[in-house]
């Protein structure tokens, strides 16, 4: 059985958003783009099973909210919990559960990881590719392992973990949130058994 379902007009992948946020474009679009889908998948005009509801759901609401998100690293706390809201209202529309249950058991049960959760998931996933060699080279010429740097290689040569180094930055609101120092904190915080 094939599922058609045709998205309306007002639903686009461009944002309409003349909102400005003091972290950047990005969170308020995806915000907003994302919470124009989950209406989008309620009503369909074909009964749905529960893994298409899924499916439908990855599709129109986390493959938005997933796409770029190594750039939402060290975004402030209400930022997060706006797109944490729309992750929840997507779970919440698989389920057909009421705005007041708890959403920790539904999450668990799609393996659906929390917005932080998520971040941090991608920057270690990208860190490694860094290390592997599976990144572009833009993105692992950012990197610098401890054991490289020649003054701390003594030291560090006999431990079996691969530590990065962390960039000083000046600006705590921007800096801490570039992709070396923010992809360096997020590696080495990682265990040992895991690098």
């Amino acid at each position: 059985m094939t599922v058609s379902y045709q998205l309306p007009q007002f639903a686009t992948f461009e944002s309409t958003s003349t909102r400005t946020c003091p972290c950047g474009p990005t969170c308020p679009e995806l915000c907003q783009a994302a919470s124009l889908y989950t209406p989008a998948t309620q009503h369909p005009s074909v009964c749905v099973a529960s893994s298409t509801s899924v499916a439908l759901v990855v599709l129109l609401v986390l493959s938005r909210l997933d796409y770029g998100n190594a750039t939402l690293a060290r975004l402030p706390t209400n930022q997060l919990d706006r797109l944490q809201s729309v992750l929840n209202a997507a779970a919440r529309l698989v389920f057909s559960a009421r705005k007041h249950e708890h959403i920790t058991p539904l999450l668990r049960y799609l393996h659906w990881l929390l917005v932080p959760q998520r971040v941090g998931y991608k920057l270690a996933m990208l860190v490694y590719r860094c290390l592997h060699g599976l990144a572009p080279s833009y993105l692992a010429d950012d990197l610098q392992l401890v054991a490289d740097l020649e003054s701390r290689h003594a030291t560090t040569s006999s431990s079996s973990s691969v530590a990065l180094v962390v960039p000083p930055s000046r600006l705590c609101a921007v800096g801490d949130r570039a992709f070396q120092v923010s992809a360096a904190r997020v590696w080495n915080g990682l265990p040992a058994h895991v690098t």
